[in-house]
């Protein structure tokens, strides 16, 4: 798991950035304004987002098309999911023990019924 790519979304205007840019691809410019920036701030925030590998900016004329690159968020995905699987396998043993603490069911039969010694 690439470190950057925590350091890159800590910031709040870079996080909101990757949210915008989740919906849809954002030039420069739609980006800044959307977040009360000023351009060369949201250059800033963008060239960090890009050197993490989060984001891709493609020339279009004189504008940049600010896109989301997939793998870093597949990756943080990846990592994610060991503590998922970690944390399942917890909860299902809590769920087993408080099933254990349970009383049974009244109309359940209990396991010395039906059977003559």
């Amino acid at each position: 798991m690439n470190t950057q790519t925590f350091q890159a979304l800590a910031d709040p205007h870079r996080f909101q950035m990757v949210e915008l840019l989740r919906q849809a691809p954002l030039t420069v410019g739609e980006l800044a304004a959307r977040l009360d920036l000023k351009q060369p701030q949201a250059s800033k925030h963008l060239r960090v987002l890009s050197d993490a590998g989060l984001v891709e900016l493609r020339p279009q004329a004189n504008r940049r098309i600010c896109h989301l690159r997939p793998e870093p968020f597949e990756a943080l995905d990846d990592w994610l999911t060991t503590f998922r699987q970690l944390w399942q396998g917890r909860f299902d043993r809590l769920d087993d023990y408080l099933q254990q603490l349970q009383p049974p069911a009244p109309d359940a039969p209990s396991d010395d019924q039906g059977e003559t010694p």
